[in-house]
């Protein structure tokens, strides 16, 4: 019986797609795999360690997993990705019924790893976060017609609330020929929607070109053939250029959508996030882009209550919120992660005014929504459908302003069966708070 190998992929789109690669060597291997880690003989959990709500996501499941261990259920279980990375020894002192404890950096002979698990040998170990592939093969585990292409890894924008570049180590662009080709791959086997990421995606190209090469690397992955959307997401406000924006705007395949993190909005407090600009830079960059590409969809996210952020500073951010009416947006409260310079700040803000702030944000922002959604009535969108929730009897599915997981959905009936995959016509005839209500214009 071959071994059963159960993957739980925590965290971002960038952790998924190293799962995704991780599946592939697995499979390459000969194991059988398991969509549910209870009923798999070896588990392998790649956490996330970004902020404090992921880490516990990630004890949580790890101690449910040491659970079924202890039953007899599973029998080895390992862990990698972002917090075992992040935190090393300590992850292995506080998990011994955990199997192997490796870093980022490990996943590359995971198959080893596995072995010598096998063998009843206990790993722990931490190789260079650069030997981690950014591109090559991998197993598509979303939905079969959207895909994330990673064109980067780590960062080096130092932020001081983030613990990203201790973590993932320093920026690295994947030579564009790599990246190009396992797009020519994803095309070819059904992907019709690419979802470009990276740390910061805008800064691709600088180690290897010694310029942002993004521009250039959309305008080829407009020319492969069967993709349809292409998709950018964490685009750094001050990296975004006139020729960005060019290509956005003349390049059909490239959706009119913008992942903007702008995190804060008051001079001050984005200098001391390490940030670039103001409330001045910022409005002055989203007329322009609003001017360039006048029907694009830009999302945002912020942060409130970071170290020393009076009420004033806090007023400002929720006055731009309202003036600048973003399409999507989301707000988080301030997450003191250790080992970050801003944990060390003087000013840490209390819990509840943290998250206060965040949720003022968040129903300001739940109010620019729905009034936005309600000027799309009547109209007609494309969407691609996702599924068929047989409890509305409707399909479900995104249109070009939604990117997967983060966003809103379309909802909508059709007098003809439907595909995964289907890009079709809607018609907006309602609206439910972020989301869209519709039926098929062109059945």
């Amino acid at each position: 019986m071959p071994v059963k190998i159960g993957m739980v992929s925590l965290g971002c789109s960038k952790n998924l797609v190293d799962s995704e690669r991780m599946l592939y060597k697995f499979r390459q291997k000969g194991y059988q795999l398991v969509t549910e880690p209870g009923l798999s003989d070896i588990a392998v959990v790649n956490t996330c360690g970004f902020i404090q709500s992921a880490k516990e996501e990630a004890i949580e499941t790890i101690l449910e997993l040491a659970k079924l261990k202890e039953e007899g259920r599973i029998k080895k279980i390992i862990i990698t990705g972002c917090l075992s990375e992040r935190y090393q020894e300590e992850m292995a002192e506080q998990f011994p019924e955990v199997d192997a404890v490796v870093g980022i950096g490990n996943q590359e002979d995971i198959i080893d790893v596995i072995d010598s698990v096998l063998e009843d040998k206990r790993i722990v170990a931490f190789d260079s976060k650069d030997r981690l592939s950014i591109t090559g093969d991998r197993i598509i585990s979303t939905l079969p017609f959207f895909a994330y292409l990673k064109i980067a890894e780590g960062c080096d924008n130092c932020c001081t609330y983030c613990a990203i570049p201790e973590i993932r180590g320093r920026f690295r662009s994947a030579p564009m020929e790599d990246v190009l080709k396992e797009a020519q791959w994803l095309a070819d086997n059904g992907v019709t929607e690419l979802i470009v990421i990276a740390q910061d995606t805008t800064r691709y190209g600088e180690d290897l070109y010694g310029k942002s090469a993004l521009p250039e690397l959309l305008q080829k992955l407009c020319k492969i053939e069967n993709l349809k959307w292409i998709r950018v997401l964490y685009c750094y406000p001050e990296r975004i250029t006139d020729e960005l924006l060019d290509v956005m705007a003349n390049e059909e395949k490239i959706v009119k959508y913008l992942d903007l993190p702008i995190q804060h909005c008051n001079a001050e407090i984005l200098h001391n996030m390490n940030r670039v600009g103001d409330k001045e830079f910022l409005t002055s960059l989203i007329n322009k882009i609003r001017n360039k590409i006048p029907d694009i969809t830009l999302r945002t996210t912020l942060i409130t209550g970071f170290p020393g952020e009076t009420n004033e500073q806090f007023e400002e951010l929720a006055e731009f919120v309202k003036e600048t009416r973003f399409d999507k947006l989301g707000c988080f409260a301030y997450s003191q992660e250790e080992g970050t310079p801003a944990a060390g700040f003087d000013g840490q803000l209390d819990e509840e005014i943290k998250n206060h702030r965040a949720e003022i944000i968040m129903e300001q922002q739940q109010l620019i929504s729905e009034q936005n959604n309600e000027k799309n009535l009547d109209k007609v969108f494309e969407a691609v459908v996702e599924g068929f929730d047989k409890y509305a009897e409707c399909y479900f599915g995104r249109c070009k302003s939604d990117a997967p997981d983060i966003d809103g959905k379309a909802f909508f009936t059709s007098e003809n069966p439907l595909q995964i995959g289907q890009y079709v016509n809607i018609k907006i005839i309602d609206t439910l708070d972020y989301d869209l209500i519709g039926e098929v214009a062109d059945s």
